[in-house]
C-alpha cells in the first residue's frame, strides 16, 4: 500500500531521473552491441561489396540488388541467385533453391528460442528477420557464456550489421557500375570464409571444441577429395555436431557421478540424503550433550542440599 502511495507521490522529477537511467543503460546495452558486431560489419563490408558489383554485372538493376540486401538479407542465399539470374533461370528455380538454402533457419531459430522467450512477437519477428549465420554464432555463443543480454544489445547486434551489408552493397553497386575488375583476382571472395574462420576462433575456449573443429575440416578434405564436392560441407557438419553432442553428454554426466569415477545416476540423490542425515545427527547428538549436561547439573545441585543436611545431622 505504502509501495503504491510513494510511486504515485514520486513526482515528475522521480518519474524524469527514472526515464534518464533507463535511456542511459539502453544506450549502453546498444554501444555494447555495436562493439560485439564489429567481427561481422569487418566481414560484411567486403563480402556485401562483392555481391554489389555481382548484382550489377549479372544484369540485376542498383534497386534491385539493394532491394536484395535489405529485405531478403542472406549472404549465401543472394549469391546464388545473382548467379542464377545471370545463368537466365527462371524465378521458381530461384526462389526454391532460397527457400532450401535458408532451411537452416528453423534449427538456428529453433536452438535461440528458448533464450529469447521475454521478447514481444514483434521482438521475435524483428529479431528473426535479421538472423544470419555469423549473427547466430556470435549470440549463441554468448548466451552459453554469460546469458541473455538487454534487448539493445541484442538488436544493436543484429542492426549494425545489417546496415553494414546494406553499406557494402552500396558500394558494390556504385563500384560496379564504373569499374570492371574481377572479384576474384584480388580476393573479396576470400572475405566470407575469412569471417567465419575469425568467428571459429572466438569459441574454441576448450579442448574439445578444438578437437571438433579439427575433426570437421579434416572429414571435410577427406569428402573433398573423394569427390563428393556438393555434399562434403554438410556431411562433414553433421559428423562432427554429433561427435560434439556425444562428447559433452559424456562430460556432463561424468561431471555428475561420485568421485571414484562409476556412473551413478543417484549419485547427487545420495549425497544430499547423506547431507542430511549428518546434520540431524549433529542436531541429535548436540541435544544428547546438552541434556546431559543440563542432568549432571540438576543431580549436582540434588545432591548439595543433601550433603548440607547430612552434615548439619553430625
Amino acid at each position: 500500500m505504502d509501495r503504491g502511495k510513494n510511486k504515485e507521490n514520486r513526482g515528475p522529477e522521480a518519474d524524469l531521473q527514472h526515464d534518464q537511467a533507463a535511456g542511459h543503460k539502453s544506450q549502453t546495452g546498444a554501444l555494447t552491441g555495436m562493439v560485439r558486431a564489429v567481427p561481422i560489419i569487418l566481414g560484411y563490408l567486403p563480402v556485401g561489396l562483392a555481391f554489389g558489383v555481382l548484382a550489377t554485372t549479372n544484369g540485376l538493376s542498383p534497386f534491385g540488388a539493394l532491394g536484395m540486401s535489405i529485405f531478403v538479407f542472406a549472404g549465401s542465399a543472394q549469391l546464388i541467385s545473382v548467379g542464377m539470374i545471370g545463368a537466365g533461370a527462371n524465378v521458381a528455380a530461384i526462389t526454391t533453391t532460397v527457400f532450401l538454402v535458408n532451411l537452416r533457419h528453423l534449427l538456428m531459430s529453433a536452438y535461440l528460442a528458448p533464450y529469447l522467450k521475454r521478447l514481444k512477437i514483434w521482438q521475435l519477428a524483428l529479431f528473426s528477420y535479421e538472423l544470419t549465420d555469423e549473427t547466430f554464432a556470435v549470440h549463441s555463443a554468448f548466451f552459453r557464456r554469460s546469458g541473455v543480454p538487454p534487448s539493445a544489445e541484442l538488436f544493436a547486434l543484429n542492426h549494425s550489421s545489417h546496415l553494414a551489408w546494406i553499406i557494402g552493397t552500396i558500394l558494390g553497386v556504385w563500384i560496379g557500375g564504373r569499374i570492371n575488375f574481377d572479384i576474384e583476382a584480388i580476393g573479396i571472395d576470400y572475405a566470407l570464409p575469412a569471417m567465419f574462420i575469425a568467428l571459429l576462433v572466438m569459441q574454441i575456449d576448450n579442448v574439445r571444441r578444438v578437437f571438433i573443429a579439427l575433426l570437421a575440416a579434416a572429414i571435410g578434405l577427406f569428402l573433398y577429395l573423394a569427390g563428393m564436392s556438393q555434399f562434403y560441407i554438410i556431411a562433414a557438419t553433421v559428423i562432427a555436431a554429433t561427435a560434439g553432442v556425444i562428447m559433452e553428454y559424456r562430460e556432463e554426466k561424468n561431471s555428475s557421478s561420485p568421485a571414484d569415477g562409476g556412473e551413478n545416476p543417484g549419485g547427487e540423490e545420495r549425497r544430499r540424503e547423506e547431507l542430511e542425515k549428518n546434520i540431524h545427527d549433529g542436531e541429535k547428538n548436540g541435544g544428547q550433550k546438552s541434556g546431559r549436561v543440563k542432568g549432571e547439573g540438576q543431580k549436582t545441585t540434588a545432591e548439595s542440599p543433601g550433603g548440607e543436611e547430612k552434615e548439619s545431622n553430625r
